[in-house]
């Protein structure tokens, strides 16, 4: 499946975050640690910066193309530092079905709002689905629609459901999505497995989100995902791992110190001062990271020079 990368924290060169580590989000494309195919069908990222001419507006690049192939990438990032960043590599159907243009990657970014969003799933029959869905979705978010990705769709639907941007009310947008998509596969008769690994990202802050539904629509889903992989790609219990696979979380001091890997001093949460959220560990040592499981939300926030760190369980 897709990658996801989202960082907060002092400003610092996007090259140190994209191209930099080896084991960076481009480098992914090629070679995912925890995902066996390459991700191929585009790439993309958002940022924003205090040196940037418009730092309160999100800057937006978009590619339908595998980004080690882009030679845009090594021109021009090196020019550029962000304090916020939403990045993603786009896995798609490896068939003349998929849609390869710049409106179909990630991250989405639309008027009338602060967040922009990537996504690490799928939701299914999602076309279809619209006929239950759409009644809920605002005319500002829909008419911005330009792409032909379901993750899109639920971008504009989760707009449509947030009364406000505070944590609690993003939950509960969150939260209201998953219950109107269940209601309505039960609806149509099309309950399918559902892996909706979510990050929505406004300027210093990071709302990550590892949810979904099982293989009949229901939102208790249990399982060792490690154990349900070995049963081989392309089966039922496969695709129940990558569901129940958590997010990971790394948060710290002094990023910009550890030249072209990912590394941070670790310390308390009181004391740090970068956060990362992502699809994978993204260092060889994997303990300083911690996971965000199946059925939980993270609000990460930098205020000042510190971050704040909540993780919830979804009310579902």
């Amino acid at each position: 499946m897709c990658r996801v990368l989202a960082y907060i924290g002092p400003e610092i060169p996007i090259e140190s975050l994209l191209l930099e580590p080896e084991n960076s989000l481009i480098n992914q494309t090629l070679d995912p640690e925890l995902h066996p195919l390459l991700q191929l069908a585009g790439w993309g990222f958002g940022a924003w910066g205090e040196h940037l001419l418009k730092p309160e507006q999100a800057l937006l690049y978009r590619r339908p193309m595998a980004a080690f192939y882009d030679d845009n990438a090594k021109s021009f990032i090196p020019s550029l530092q962000a304090s916020t960043m939403l990045a993603h590599v786009r896995a798609a159907a490896y068939n003349s079905n998929t849609v390869l243009a710049d409106e179909n990657c990630h991250p989405f970014s639309y008027k009338e709002t602060p967040w922009i969003i990537a996504q690490n799933g799928a939701l299914p029959n999602w076309r279809v689905l619209q006929k239950e869905l759409l009644s809920h979705c605002k005319d500002k978010y829909l008419e911005q629609m330009r792409g032909t990705t379901d993750t899109e769709f639920l971008y504009v639907l989760l707009l449509s459901l947030l009364k406000g941007d505070s944590d609690e009310e993003v939950q509960q947008g969150f939260e209201d999505m998953l219950k109107l998509i269940s209601e309505a596969m039960k609806k149509l008769d099309l309950a399918e497995l559902t892996k909706l690994k979510i990050a929505l990202v406004a300027p210093n802050r990071i709302i990550g989100v590892n949810y979904g539904l099982g293989h009949q629509g229901e939102t208790e889903v249990a399982g060792d995902w490690k154990e349900l992989r070995k049963s081989g790609h392309g089966t039922d219990d496969y695709a129940l791992s990558m569901l129940l696979e958590p997010m990971y979380l790394l948060t710290g001091r002094n990023f910009q110190d550890y030249e072209k890997s990912y590394g941070i001093d670790v310390c308390s949460d009181d004391q740090a001062t970068s956060a990362i959220f992502a699809s994978e560990p993204l260092t060889e040592n994997t303990d300083d990271w911690s996971r965000l499981e199946f059925g939980e939300i993270v609000m990460l926030e930098k205020k000042g020079e510190s971050i704040s760190r909540k993780v919830s369980k979804l009310n579902l």
